[in-house]
C-alpha cells in the first residue's frame, strides 16, 4: 500500500511540476509576471521530490486502513452508505498527509514564486525568520482545501468505477480506474480553486501581515475586493490540468501496483 501510493505520487508531481509553478504564480499577489512568469520553471522541485512520496504513502495507508475499519462491521459497512465511508477515509488521509506536505509545499510554494533563490536557500529563511513554525504556516488552510477536495473526488472515483464495472459485468482494468480518477480530479479541482488560491496567499505571505495569520474568509474577500471572481479562480486550468492528468497517473499507477502487490 505505502509503496502503491507512494510511486503514484512521485509519478505525477515529478512529471506535472512545471503546470503546478504556473498555477502558483498566477495565484501570487504580485502576479504571474512578477512571480516568475515562465522563467526557472522547476524552481522548488528537490521539495517536491523529497515530500512527494512519504506524503501519498501517509494519505493512501490512512486512507485504505481507514476503509477497512469503518467497512470491518457497524452501520458504516452497509453498502449504500460507502461513499459516506470513502469521505471519512479520505479526510483522516489528508489531515495525516498534510503534516508532511505542508512544509514541503510551503518551502516548494516560496521558492516557485521566487524563482532566484534555491530550494535550500529558502528552507534556511524560512526557519531563521519563522523557525519550525513558519514550515507549518497554511496548515490549516491546506487541510480545509484538502477536506472537501476529497469530499468530491474520492466518492465521485469510488461511484464512477462500481457504475463502469457494474455496466461491463467485470473489474475494471487500472486504465479504466484511471480514467474515473481523472475526471474524478478535473470537477474537485475547479469546485474547490478559491480555498487553493486562499493557501497560496497565505504561504506566501510575508511574516506578520494580515495574509499570514490565515484567516481564510479575510483572504477570499481581499483576492475578491481587488480580483473579483477571476482572482478567486486565477490558476483553475493548470490545476485543473494537473489534478486530472495526476489523477489518471496517480490512481492508475495506484491500482496497478497494488494490484501487482497484492
Amino acid at each position: 500500500m505505502q509503496t502503491a501510493g507512494g510511486c503514484a505520487g512521485m509519478c505525477v508531481d515529478l512529471t506535472l511540476f512545471p503546470l503546478d509553478t504556473i498555477k502558483t504564480r498566477l495565484q501570487s499577489q504580485q502576479g504571474f509576471n512578477k512571480a516568475g512568469g515562465f522563467r526557472g520553471i522547476y524552481a522548488g522541485v528537490p521539495s517536491a521530490a523529497v515530500g512527494s512520496f512519504p506524503n501519498a504513502a501517509a494519505f493512501f495507508v490512512t486512507y485504505e486502513c481507514t476503509k477497512s475499519l469503518l467497512g470491518a462491521g457497524g452501520p458504516l459497512a452497509a453498502p449504500h452508505v460507502a461513499p459516506v465511508t470513502h469521505m471519512l477515509a479520505a479526510s483522516l488521509g489528508e489531515i495525516v498527509a498534510c503534516l508532511i506536505r505542508v512544509p514541503t509545499e510551503v518551502v516548494k510554494q516560496r521558492t516557485q514564486a521566487s524563482p532566484s533563490s534555491t530550494t535550500y536557500q529558502m528552507l534556511l529563511a524560512t526557519l531563521r525568520e519563522e523557525g519550525v513554525r513558519g514550515l507549518y504556516r497554511g496548515y490549516r488552510s491546506t487541510v480545509l482545501r484538502e477536506i472537501p477536495f476529497s469530499l468530491v473526488q474520492f466518492p465521485l472515483w469510488e461511484y464512477l468505477k462500481t457504475l463502469w464495472s457494474w455496466r461491463q459485468g467485470h473489474t475494471l482494468y487500472s486504465w479504466q480506474a484511471a480514467v474515473c480518477g481523472a475526471f474524478a480530479g478535473a470537477v474537485a479541482a475547479f469546485v474547490t480553486t478559491p480555498l487553493d488560491v486562499a493557501k497560496t496567499r497565505i504561504m506566501l505571505a510575508k511574516a506578520g501581515t494580515a495574509t499570514a495569520s490565515g484567516n481564510i474568509p479575510l483572504v477570499l474577500y481581499d483576492v475578491w475586493k481587488s480580483r473579483g471572481l477571476t482572482g478567486l479562480f486565477a490558476g483553475s486550468i493548470p490545476r485543473m490540468t494537473f489534478i486530472s492528468v495526476g489523477g489518471f497517473i496517480f490512481l492508475g499507477t495506484y491500482e496497478k501496483v497494488r494490484r501487482v502487490l497484492l
